[in-house]
């Protein structure tokens, strides 16, 4: 059984109020904080923990902290990136809906360590619901002593404020991010100069996801050494993971990272197989940005090693034949979904999400949009795939932010792995608009 660390204590009635959080051993890490530890000992337990951003990019999170400048009389900043945009997931959803106190006390204990005395929660606009939690969870800590002014005592205040987006996905990413906090127009920023260095109001500023976030409860709480050994090698601790699509049971699960995804996939303590009875046909692992596998590459390496639900193991083959954990959004389709149609709605949303800011991802996110558009609808010509390929290769690498690769890669993986589907579209126009391709030879699996 998976140890539970975020979500222990999910299920209890009323856990998303101070009196039963508080009772459920909540804010005990504060408290240990500030009256045993320190900030440069909080630091010290996040760098032990190996703790990586589950926000998809994966960074060392007591790294991340290490380089906030801390130069004389300036401010300092933590923002909590609770836009959760990426299409397949909602795991940062799910623990601002039900424990937002969780969320609460982690903004605390690390705005300690890093010695910022204002806070921020960018949360996407259309959340109107969690924005109302978060802000009641604020005013309850704040109403017992743990917000404002001389916190327990320790001469330390700290104000954490929940500021709405205006529902773009382009504000996921850090920058974007930060400029849209300021007032102006969610466009990413060139990097250098970094965050760390120059972010909020041109202030040292660190920008962390809110899983992320939320971890450093059990991390203080536990110990650093202690959570480093749940987890397999750089991949340390426990992981939600936002399982969708044909699955006999989708929603949100507490992994330890090193799980095999066919048990992830299979096992009714998890996701309790593919719906109907069906086989499964392909799996987009960690959000609609990462490279989509068939049946045969997610369950087992090239080498045919079991697959693992870790940074290492799902990128292990690089893009030829494997993908990235990514933010954890866990999408199964099953052998009557379409990849041609999955391909083309993903373009349609990089398209539409595009800043335009950056040349070749304004151009070629509508490109491959009007591309797989004529492919699905009956119109695609033998060139197309190639030339979807040479768009996707324009566009990575080629952009001031992710978006760009984040528009390219499920693109590109899709044909690496599935062209035959693609050419039978095109070779068979008019039976493709009444049918679904079916399962590849190399996508089946006995499941």
């Amino acid at each position: 059984m998976t140890r539970q660390l975020l979500l222990e204590h999910i299920n209890i009635p009323r856990i998303n109020t101070f009196e039963v959080y508080r009772r459920m051993g909540g804010y005990r890490a504060v408290e240990k904080a500030f009256k045993t530890m320190g900030p440069e000992s909080v630091l010290e337990e996040v760098k032990a923990s190996g703790l990586r951003g589950r926000g998809g990019a994966g960074f060392p999170t007591g790294m991340k902290w290490s380089f906030l400048a801390k130069p004389e009389g300036v401010p300092r900043y933590l923002v909590c990136n609770a836009d959760e945009s990426e299409p397949g997931t909602f795991k940062d959803r799910y623990l601002m809906t039900y424990i937002p106190h969780l969320l609460i006390e982690g903004m605390i204990v690390s705005s300690f360590a890093l010695g910022a005395h204002t806070s921020y929660i960018y949360v996407r606009g259309e959340m109107m619901q969690q924005i109302r939690i978060l802000e009641q969870a604020i005013a309850e800590a704040k109403a017992n002593g743990f917000l404002g002014k001389n916190i327990l005592g320790s001469g330390y205040d700290l104000e954490i404020y929940v500021h709405p987006g205006a529902g773009a996905y382009i504000c996921g990413e850090e920058t974007a991010l930060l400029e849209s906090l300021e007032g102006k127009r969610g466009n990413p920023r060139i990097k250098p100069p970094f965050p760390a260095v120059s972010g909020l109001y041109n202030c040292p500023t660190v920008v962390n996801n809110v899983e992320t976030i939320a971890t450093t409860v059990a991390i203080i709480n536990d110990g650093g050494a202690e959570y480093a050994k749940i987890g397999v090698g750089r991949s340390t601790g426990t992981k939600l993971i936002s399982a969708g699509g044909n699955l006999n049971k989708p929603g949100v699960y507490e992994i330890e990272l090193g799980l095999p995804v066919e048990e992830f996939i299979y096992s009714d303590e998890y996701c309790g197989g593919i719906a109907k009875g069906k086989q499964l046909k392909a799996v987009v692992a960690g959000g609609s940005s990462v490279p989509i596998l068939p049946a045969n590459l997610i369950l087992k390496t090239i080498e045919g090693a079991p697959r693992l639900m870790s940074y290492e193991s799902l990128a292990e083959g690089g893009f030829v034949s494997g993908t990235m954990l990514g933010s954890g959004g866990f999408i199964a389709f099953d052998e009557d979904q379409c990849i041609v149609r999955n391909t083309w709605n993903f373009a349609r949303f990089y398209h539409h999400e595009s800043c335009g800011q950056c040349s070749p991802c304004r151009e070629g996110t509508g490109w491959m949009e009007k591309v797989l558009f004529s492919i699905e609808h009956g119109q695609g010509r033998p060139s197309d795939m190639d030339l979807l390929v040479n768009v996707a290769k324009n566009i990575e690498g080629n952009t001031i932010c992710p978006l760009g690769d984040a528009a390219a890669w499920p693109v590109a993986s899709a044909i690496r792995h599935f062209r035959d589907e693609f050419e039978w579209h095109v070779n068979n126009p008019v039976e493709s608009q009444s049918r679904n391709y079916g399962l590849a030879n190399y996508a089946m699996v006995n499941s």
